[in-house]
């Protein structure tokens, strides 16, 4: 997770990212500021290991808050930075943070995909595709942030199978990032498959997902715009399963919803409407799971 130092609204960002919205608050990075130490403080007090980079004010990184878009880890050591739509976004890529992870991980290989920035070409890591790592299988809506091309070359260094899609919101715009239409659990998927427009689409994603033995928790488009499919599952240090989530997120869904989803992870939840309403994330775009080895 990234400490903000100058968290705001991004421009660069906006067009394309219909969850963002400049909020009117004073002192946007302070509040934040408040949200993030308190998210942080709910993981810790429920065992989950948590490495926090502070962010430094220069370069100018307003959405460094979201580190999973830049970098993914993954369990046979390997790392994966990526291209990046908005110019202001790809200084977030910084090798120091991949150093100071190295006393910690191990490392055996970075790939560098951002030089599709040159081709106009993007692939926003996973906020971009949402990951089954148990089967492989990268879900991807593809957008001008999510390139087919360079989703194709990921799954090709990395032995997942693509599954893309068109996806988009109640008034038809193409939906920026996988990550905040669906989320994937060990034995359970949060989707909102009304956003699937296409019935052909909409099945290979069901029949995918149906054949990896995961029950589909449908959301509505509402609760998709509450950031309810922006969650992650996570495990704390005794191996206790946990779903993150936002407060808005997680009073969006209802009690059936709810009942589905604690039968596989104990849920917790933290406010984080300044970040939502500004960043146009929320939970899982905060988390940039590490997957590496831990060193001995």
């Amino acid at each position: 997770m990234i400490r903000p130092v100058d968290f705001k609204f991004n421009e660069q960002t906006a067009g394309n990212n219909k969850f963002q919205v400049a909020s009117t608050e004073s002192d946007v990075q302070t509040q934040a500021l408040k949200e993030f130490d308190a998210f942080v403080d709910l993981l810790r007090k429920n065992d989950v290991d948590v490495t926090v980079v502070d962010d430094t004010l220069e370069p100018e990184t307003p959405d460094s808050i979201f580190p999973n878009n830049w970098v993914s880890f993954h369990e046979d050591g390997s790392v994966y930075l990526y291209p990046m739509f908005s110019e202001n976004r790809r200084l977030e890529r910084r090798r120091g943070i991949l150093d100071g992870l190295k006393d910690k991980f191990e490392v055996n290989h970075v790939s560098d995909l951002s030089f599709y920035e040159h081709q106009h070409a993007f692939l926003e890591g996973t906020g971009s595709m949402v990951l089954d790592r148990i089967n492989k299988i990268a879900y991807a809506c593809l957008s001008v942030r999510t390139d087919e091309e360079v989703l194709n070359n990921f799954c090709m260094l990395t032995g997942y199978e693509p599954v893309a899609f068109q996806a988009v919101d109640a008034t038809n715009f193409p939906i920026y990032h996988t990550n905040v239409m669906m989320c994937i659990g060990d034995n359970f998927a949060v989707i909102c498959l009304d956003s699937i427009k296409d019935a052909e689409e909409r099945l290979n994603v069901t029949i995918s997902l149906k054949g990896t033995g995961k029950e589909i928790v449908e959301i509505s488009l509402a609760q998709m715009n509450k950031f309810a499919g922006n969650m992650l599952q996570v495990a704390n240090a005794a191996g206790e399963s946990l779903l993150v989530m936002s407060e808005q997120a997680y009073l969006s869904l209802n009690a059936e919803q709810i009942t589905a989803l604690e039968q596989y992870s104990r849920i917790i939840y933290a406010p984080l409407y300044t970040i939502e309403t500004n960043g146009g994330g929320s939970a899982r775009c905060m988390l940039a799971e590490i997957h590496l080895p831990g060193k001995n």
